[in-house]
């Protein structure tokens, strides 16, 4: 499935201008070398973004090479993440695309890789569309499966993950339906049998008494139950969950799972780890979405052949080995 790139980063419009403005003194002066550029970053991280700068160049006039990391690879600080081989005049104006999709992407599935990490064996998905415009929601949700998530909560970035969407009701369904039981009952009628059955519990009571009403509806059919609780009533607690793990323990339905989101950080994570909170899923948001771009540079090292570098670089392309010929 072709990433969802809109028509204006293919014609150039989503550039910075003098990159437009160089391509046209450049056409007057009939100057178009075969460059080396490399592209790196300066704090590292987990790459992510390299398909969409293929599908980029695809799209368009490149004819050259194009070499980069794999997809979820550690990248290092100052190691060159992708290198171009190619006319300066077939790709030389999609510089600030590609140090964009690199720069947000890499960032969101380094969160990710960070919130993954904090939860050990603990699956992670991720939350975070709500965060960022539409334009980007899929993206950010494919990168933070690269990252290590388990899957996300968006149709189309779970498409691009090859993966299957989570997530079940919003608070909004459930105060409409006005009852949390009606609401599950409702959902477990209508929804096709390979959806999980995994109920949010914090909206019109405390969250155990909910779950248990719940648990006693659906029986068998219920997979697990959410806990979303708001900042304004304490948020979701490590003594909450626990609480809730044993009365339903002592109800009969231990094989109710408990899934957890509302403000989740790899900080937090970490603390309902060594509390010992016996939590199933981590539903992960604005941490991943919020994350600040990491930056990338792209550099020409070649023009014709010959090693060249502004002020302050080393001239000359010093291939990675770690970089595979994607075009």
């Amino acid at each position: 499935m072709d990433f969802p790139l809109l028509p204006q980063v293919a014609t150039a419009e989503t550039a910075d201008v003098y990159f437009l403005r160089s391509r046209e003194v450049l056409r007057r002066l009939d100057l178009d070398p075969f460059v080396g550029m490399q592209v790196f970053c300066r704090l590292g991280g987990v790459f992510c973004g390299g398909g969409q700068v293929r599908q980029l160049f695809e799209e368009t006039s490149f004819g050259g090479e194009l070499w980069m990391l794999a997809e979820g690879e550690t990248v290092q600080p100052g190691e060159a993440a992708v290198e171009i081989l190619a006319l300066y005049g077939s790709f030389g104006r999609f510089e600030t695309a590609l140090l964009g999709i690199l720069a947000s992407c890499t960032a969101w599935a380094t969160a990710a890789r960070a919130a993954v990490e904090a939860a050990g064996e603990t699956p992670v998905v991720s939350f975070g569309a709500r965060h960022v415009h539409p334009n980007v929601a899929a993206i950010m949700d494919y990168a933070a499966v690269v990252g290590g998530c388990l899957t996300c909560s968006t149709p189309l970035g779970a498409a691009l993950a090859r993966k299957k969407p989570a997530g079940t009701m919003p608070h909004a369904y459930v105060l409409i339906v006005g009852d949390t039981v009606r609401a599950a009952e409702a959902f477990d009628a209508v929804m096709p049998h390979d959806i999980p059955r995994i109920i949010l519990v914090d909206t019109f009571q405390d969250e155990t008494v909910e779950s248990l009403r719940v648990a006693g509806a659906l029986g068998p059919r219920l997979e697990g139950v959410r806990l979303d609780t708001p900042s304004e009533r304490g948020g979701v607690t490590p003594a909450l969950v626990t609480e809730l793990r044993a009365r339903l323990d002592e109800a009969g339905f231990g094989s109710v799972l408990i899934t957890v989101s509302g403000g989740m950080t790899p900080e937090r994570i970490t603390a309902f780890r060594d509390y010992g909170a016996p939590v199933d899923s981590f539903g992960v948001g604005s941490y991943i979405s919020g994350a600040c771009p990491i930056d990338f540079t792209a550099d020409i090292r070649e023009i014709e052949g010959a090693a060249i570098a502004k002020r302050g670089r080393l001239p000359g392309m010093t291939r990675n080995p770690r970089l595979r010929r994607v075009l």
